[in-house]
């Protein structure tokens, strides 16, 4: 009887690393995946140059003694992250693109290649925890051993077909185990610095790439307080998002967040913290991860409105547009348009939609 085969997405750092060598220790034929996301640059024999991540991926493969292979999905990831993502600015929204990446490429592109290489399960790095409850029949996303590495809530949007063939590796380690077993098997790595906030902004100057992008589409106009007073004009609303504190360049006397933001007139009003907390929110395009009797009924639960907001509890009323209503036992500060709110029972995902 063979082993099972698993594909393992594979970036080159050090926990999907250590995610194939806990696989082969698991007992699992595993086959490393390095995916094209951003277009390879081309050398001067006009083949393509690899990232350094793809390159130390490959190597890492090669002393733990799996095969890895590079697919390149640039233009998928282009018109399904990318283009989605500017078009969220332009409609006044702040969007995730790692959910987005997750539900429209990452994890098709494993399924894909799993069916190619006849695997019998897919992999990856994310620290989070996938199991089948015998109660409820259903695969679920639970969070992660490490709290402070948690990454469940990028996770909710995957459906029952993907949990089902879903491994996870790294999830029931902390970040420093992490970095201990690479060391133990003659991994070098160092430990995290500064990392980069989205991946295909490649030096961090978001508002150099919306500008690039988003050119006569950008609405400028002023910043003023709840009284409605004039403090200054601005270049682009896009350049803004609620519960902003930091680069407003606003001497108030006193800390000042954005507390509103209208795309049409351009107008962003500030206010003090006090100002940004709100005791409710809407989602819209929800997911969930539920029997369909239970679709039909409140239920008290957790959210995170951002991936490193602390989880809150909550009633959850869904309703029966697609929409659902979450009413906070807390104001909460800031939920803000084009994030996820992601809901939580007994530490696992049970559904999440887009803030509006």
């Amino acid at each position: 009887m063979r082993n099972k085969t698993v594909v393992l997405a594979m970036s080159g750092g050090v926990d999907s690393s250590v995610a194939a060598y806990l696989l082969r220790r698991r007992g699992f034929s595993v086959i490393g995946i390095t995916m094209g996301f951003l277009s390879a640059r081309k050398g001067q024999d006009g083949l393509p140059v690899f990232s350094d991540n793809c390159s130390r991926a490959k190597e890492v493969c090669a002393k733990i003694g799996v095969p890895h292979y590079f697919v390149d999905y640039s233009k998928k990831f282009k018109e399904d992250v990318i283009e989605s993502f500017v078009d969220s600015y332009r409609q006044g929204q702040t969007p995730n693109p790692c959910i987005v990446c997750n539900k429209e490429v990452k994890f098709p592109v494993l399924i894909e290649q799993a069916r190619r290489f006849n695997a019998d399960y897919i992999a990856t790095g994310h620290y989070a925890r996938c199991y089948y409850s015998l109660i409820r029949g259903r695969f679920f996303i639970k969070e992660a051993r490490d709290k402070a590495k948690d990454q469940s809530y990028v996770l909710f949007c995957l459906g029952q077909d993907t949990l089902s063939r879903l491994i996870l590796p790294v999830g029931d380690y902390k970040k420093n185990d992490i970095y201990y077993i690479a060391r133990r098997i003659g991994l070098s790595f160092l430990p995290d610095g500064e990392s980069q906030e989205i991946c295909f902004v490649q030096d961090n100057d978001l508002k150099r790439f919306l500008r690039e992008r988003l050119g006569g589409a950008i609405v400028k106009g002023i910043v003023k307080d709840r009284l409605g007073r004039r403090l200054l004009s601005h270049e682009g609303t896009c350049f803004f998002t609620i519960g902003q504190r930091r680069g407003l360049g606003i001497a108030y006397g006193s800390p000042v967040y954005v507390t509103d933001i209208d795309h049409k007139t351009g107008d962003i009003t500030v206010g003090d913290y006090g100002d940004t907390m709100k005791g409710s929110l809407r989602v819209k395009n929800t997911i969930y991860n539920m029997p369909s009797a239970e679709l039909k009924k409140d239920h008290r639960v957790y959210v995170k409105i951002r991936y490193k907001h602390a989880k809150t509890r909550a009633v959850l009323k869904i309703q029966q547009d697609g929409g659902a209503l979450v009413y906070f036992n807390r104001p909460q500060s800031a939920p803000t348009p084009g994030q996820a709110a992601v809901f939580y029972k007994n530490n696992s995902v049970i559904g999440g939609g887009w803030i509006i």
